[in-house]
């Protein structure tokens, strides 16, 4: 038996977004160049590590879209490494530290209306009704 590869089904490209154009990144250059200086880079031999501006996107598509770690795009790392760089940045204190500097910068922008705020509960559970001190 002759296999031959003209037979043999062509590989296609899959389009996973169904999209011709990828998405824009959430942050700019110029607020990524505000954090940059955040990020140690820790050679330590082996595998090198995914660029941690790719993993903050990728925590940032999760946090802005609500959806699962496992239904992270293919466009961003592994679902895992940008869980485990998120829980590396928030026990080093590196993401509060993001999060102050873009915040004072747009503040800075006058982008912030500190005279209205808004608290979310829907988190919170009630099991029982409300609470006697309540």
């Amino acid at each position: 038996m002759l296999l031959s590869l003209s037979l043999w089904p062509p590989r296609r490209r899959s389009n996973k977004t169904g999209s011709r154009t990828s998405p824009k990144p959430y942050l700019t250059d110029q607020q990524w160049l505000v954090i940059a200086d955040l990020f140690p880079h820790k050679p330590t031999g082996g595998r090198p590590r995914v660029h941690p501006r790719a993993c903050l996107e990728g925590v940032l598509w999760v946090l802005v879209s609500g959806a699962r770690w496992k239904d992270l795009p293919e466009r961003y790392p592994s679902p895992a490494t940008c869980w485990r760089r998120l829980k590396e940045w928030t026990e080093s204190g590196v993401f509060l530290k993001i999060w102050e500097r873009l915040l004072s910068r747009l503040d800075e922008l006058n982008g912030i209306d500190w005279d209205e705020a808004c608290g979310d509960g829907t988190f919170c559970r009630a099991k029982k009704g409300v609470m006697a001190s309540a």
